[in-house]
């Protein structure tokens, strides 16, 4: 029998994460973060919940990754941390994997293989053909897994582009060779499972950035994922055919460059390159800055531009900022308010909403239509994307002429089981989230997030009162505290009323003999929240701090 269990990434957006198991042999297939969303304040990054890989720590033997994008390598320093096992992965992919490790001090611990496109391992019982697919990075692959129930294929986050600026397609030709051979099981990228037709080719953005290029008369800040190696080295040839010197700014765009240089993926003259005290030396329409920070993140250097928060950089008037990238959902309102920051500073903005300056690195519809009709496979389970996606994933599927009862709309916890050639859904395993806040790992729940959210909206009130133990007579207080909920010059009068609600308290405690201890902060905490309700339709965080002495 082999299983295929899903621990996340299917049903959301990162957190990818995927087990095949096989006999006494699991294998991982990456290991992603996702960054936090609105409702998660004050954490860091979010990464799957590993117990189920704890709980099988004698079968987790390898981990395979296909591209080195955050949601796919992001969470493997805390998964090593637990589980040391072998890495695999293409060379550009470990390069960006060995920085992480460095950070965790895990570099010299781990054994890293780097594979290429068109090798083949064996994992146990399994064996994994890499093939190369294109996508908003470089050095992608899907895989073909040869297991003793038949074959998978793994896409991979993948796009079909007909036109590749770098000539690196991916590889039709060796999925459409699988499709002849009875392939079992299809797993598919569904994350532009929505939208119709093809991707926008790198070439026609190409196009925009030479028209910009050939058009500004200043300064040309373009800001892009620092992944993006391809879009990285357009703006690089650009750059010479136009005489514009080069300046990357940002910390994780220094390093992806460099390992992108070391690896070949990238070529920089050498007098192209200039550092941030030659910027102001040279005329404005001499230079690009190619920049972190198209998602409006706090601290990319970007944001710091926006904000007059740069050390090294301000932006002027005349100079043409360009965001190459999408608006990830969720970013919309950083971004937006970069936006307005820069017109407010005199610069031009360009971005994906007024002009053809991004490509998608993943399919749209027609594409995944070309994948299942390359392969051909006898069951398929969409994966990588919200639960939206699967189902118009499905739904495509469907359209294309795959027969429902093939179609598995799965959950991260889904076990798929094979034998015999034929799928089944299993138990369910446990998964969820991790929060990673600062240093702590999963220290933080969801109760903590509600704390947090409140404080957020209403503040926090604190009752802090010292009574004599033996008489329960008020030694100190009741003092009432607040932050964030109201003005005390303001409000004034509501927390005198609530010093007078925690006398009231006091007072039916302590008629009653003996006093109980215990009830006295629940009672000050229930009688609080109900007054601040009454009162200003507030919920605050309350907190009262009875001290016996």
């Amino acid at each position: 029998m082999v299983k295929i269990i899903p621990l996340g990434g299917v049903g959301e957006i990162g957190l990818n994460m995927l087990v095949l198991a096989c006999e006494d042999y699991m294998l991982i297939i990456d290991a992603g973060l996702m960054f936090p969303e609105e409702y998660m304040p004050g954490v860091d990054i979010v990464i799957p919940d590993f117990q189920f890989l704890r709980e099988n720590r004698d079968k987790v033997r390898s981990v395979i990754l296909t591209h080195g994008h955050e949601d796919h390598i992001g969470a493997m320093p805390f998964f090593l941390q637990e589980i040391n096992i072998p890495v695999y992965g293409t060379s550009f992919t470990i390069e960006l994997l060995k920085e992480k490790l460095k950070e965790h001090r895990l570099l010299g611990e781990t054994t890293l293989q780097k594979v290429r496109a068109g090798e083949k391992t064996r994992f146990g019982p399994l064996t994994v053909e890499y093939i190369k697919v294109n996508h908003s990075t470089v050095d992608g692959v899907g895989l073909a897994i040869h297991t003793p129930e038949g074959i998978i294929i793994h896409s991979g986050d993948f796009k079909i582009d007909r036109t590749p600026v770098d000539g690196n397609s991916t590889d039709l030709r060796r999925f459409a060779h699988y499709g002849k051979k009875d392939v079992l099981l299809l797993l598919s990228d569904s994350t532009n499972a929505e939208k119709e037709g093809f991707t926008l080719s790198e070439r026609e953005v190409r196009r925009t950035l030479d028209e910009l290029f050939k058009t500004c008369q200043g300064r040309l800040i373009i800001a892009v994922f620092a992944s993006n190696i391809l879009r990285i080295q357009q703006v690089l040839k650009l750059a010479v055919a136009y005489n514009r010197r080069v300046l990357f700014s940002g910390k994780s765009m220094r390093m992806n460059v460099k390992i992108a240089k070391e690896e070949g993926f990238i070529q920089i003259p050498p007098e192209l390159e200039i550092n941030e005290r030659d910027v102001d030396r040279i005329p404005g329409e001499q230079v690009v800055i190619i920049t972190t920070g198209s998602q409006g993140e706090p601290m990319s250097s970007l944001t710091r531009m926006a904000h007059n928060r740069h050390k090294g950089l301000k932006i002027k008037e005349g100079d043409t900022v360009v965001l190459s990238s999408r608006f990830i959902p969720g970013n919309e309102k950083a971004i937006t308010k970069i936006i307005n920051n820069l017109y407010r500073m005199g610069a031009e903005v360009v971005y994906e909403k007024v002009s053809d300056i991004h490509s998608s690195g993943h399919a749209y519809r027609e594409e995944l239509k070309m994948m299942l009709n390359m392969v051909k496979p006898k069951y398929f389970i969409p994966v990588h994307g919200e639960y939206r996606h699967l189902v118009k994933h499905i739904q495509l599927a469907e359209e294309w002429g795959m027969p429902r009862e093939r179609l598995i709309l799965a959950e991260n916890g889904t076990s798929i089981l094979i034998q015999d050639g034929v799928l089944s859904i299993g138990e369910r395993v446990p998964t969820g989230r991790v929060f990673v806040d600062g240093k702590g790992i999963g220290d933080v729940d969801e109760l903590v997030l509600r704390d947090r959210r409140r404080l957020s909206g209403d503040g926090v009130v604190i009752a802090l009162l010292a009574l004599d133990e033996q008489t329960g007579g008020i030694v100190y207080g009741p003092d009432i505290i607040s932050r964030g909920f109201v003005f005390e010059d303001q409000g004034g009068f509501i927390l005198d009323e609530a010093k007078n609600a925690v006398l009231e308290v006091l007072e039916e405690i302590v008629a009653d003999k003996p006093i109980e201890w215990g009830d006295l902060e629940p009672k000050i905490k229930k009688r609080l929240k109900r007054l601040f309700y009454k009162i200003i339709e507030r919920r605050p965080l309350v907190l009262p701090i009875v001290i016996p002495v």
